[in-house]
C-alpha cells in the first residue's frame, strides 16, 4: 500500500498522468469536433455546393487539428515545469529566424485559403500540376492531394504552387479527320452518327459535336467532345477512338494521311 502511496505521490507519476489526461481531452474535443463536421459534411447545403462543402469542411478538420495539436503540447510542457509564457515571450531573434524558415509554410496556408474562398477548385475537381492529373482529393493548410489517374499515386502539392496548377474542364477532345471529297453536310450526318454511338460507351458519360476545327494537309478535322470519370480517362479515351473508326469503317470512310509522291529523272 505504502508503494502505491509513493508512486502516486512521485512528481514524474503526476506529470505523466496528467500529461496523458490533456492528451487524451484533446484526442476527446477533437473527436466530437470531427463528428460533428463530417455530419454536417454529409447534410446537402443550400448555400454551398456539395464540393465546396467537403473542401471546406475538409480544411476546418485541419486547422482544428493543428490548434489542438499545438495546444496540447503547449499544455504538457507546462505541466513538465516549462513557463511557457516566459518562453513565448522570450522568443527574440529565434522567433525571427523561425519566422522566415516557416515563410513557405506561411505561404501555403494562405494559398490554402485563397483556393477555398475564390473557389480555385474543389474536391473532385480534376486538376494538372506538370506532369500529374488527377481529381483532387484532399485541401489541407498546407498542401493539395490529387490522385493521378495514370499512376494512381497520391501526389501532393504545396499549396504556394496554386499559379502553376491548370483546373481541367472535364473535356476530352477528339480531332475526327476526314477527307475533302467528302461533302461537310454528309460528314456531319456521320458525326452525328459517331455521337450516338459514343453515347453507348460504358465509360463515357456525354459526347458533342462541335463541328470543324481545323485545315488541315490532306483532311478537314472535325471535333466531338466527351466527357467521364477522371479514373476512367484513359480508357474512355481508347473507346472513344475505337467507337469512331468503326463508325467510319461502317460508312467506307479512310482516314486521310500526307502522302510523299517522288519523281525519278531518266
Amino acid at each position: 500500500m505504502q508503494l502505491v502511496e509513493d508512486i502516486i505521490s512521485n512528481t514524474w507519476f503526476q506529470r505523466a498522468f496528467w500529461s496523458i489526461i490533456v492528451v487524451l481531452l484533446s484526442l476527446l474535443i477533437y473527436h466530437v469536433i470531427s463528428r460533428f463536421l463530417t455530419a454536417k459534411e454529409k447534410r446537402s447545403s443550400k448555400i454551398m455546393s456539395n464540393k465546396k462543402n467537403k473542401t471546406l469542411i475538409r480544411m476546418l478538420k485541419s486547422i482544428v487539428a493543428g490548434t489542438l495539436s499545438i495546444i496540447t503540447v503547449l499544455m504538457v510542457l507546462e505541466i513538465y515545469g516549462v513557463n511557457v509564457t516566459s518562453m513565448l515571450a522570450g522568443v527574440g531573434i529565434a522567433g525571427i529566424v523561425i519566422g522566415f524558415a516557416l515563410q513557405d509554410s506561411l505561404k501555403d496556408i494562405i494559398r490554402g485559403f485563397v483556393i477555398v474562398s475564390d473557389n480555385y477548385y474543389e474536391i473532385g475537381d480534376v486538376i494538372k500540376f506538370g506532369d500529374n492529373l488527377g481529381p483532387v482529393v484532399s485541401v489541407s493548410l498546407l498542401t493539395t492531394k490529387i490522385q493521378d489517374i495514370n499512376t494512381m499515386n497520391i501526389v501532393s502539392i504545396a499549396n504556394r504552387n496554386v499559379d502553376k496548377v491548370e483546373v481541367d474542364p472535364g473535356y476530352i477532345y477528339i480531332p475526327i479527320p476526314m477527307p475533302y471529297e467528302l461533302k461537310v453536310e454528309k460528314a456531319e450526318e456521320i458525326m452525328h452518327e459517331i455521337v450516338k454511338n459514343l453515347q453507348k460507351q460504358e465509360r463515357i458519360a456525354t459526347a458533342a459535336y462541335q463541328g470543324i476545327t481545323k485545315f488541315d494537309t490532306s483532311a478537314l478535322d472535325y471535333q466531338v467532345a466527351v466527357t467521364c470519370d477522371p479514373t476512367d480517362r484513359l480508357q474512355a479515351r481508347r473507346d472513344a477512338l475505337c467507337a469512331i473508326y468503326t463508325t467510319m469503317e461502317a460508312h467506307k470512310i479512310h482516314v486521310p494521311y500526307t502522302q510523299l509522291n517522288l519523281h525519278q529523272k531518266k
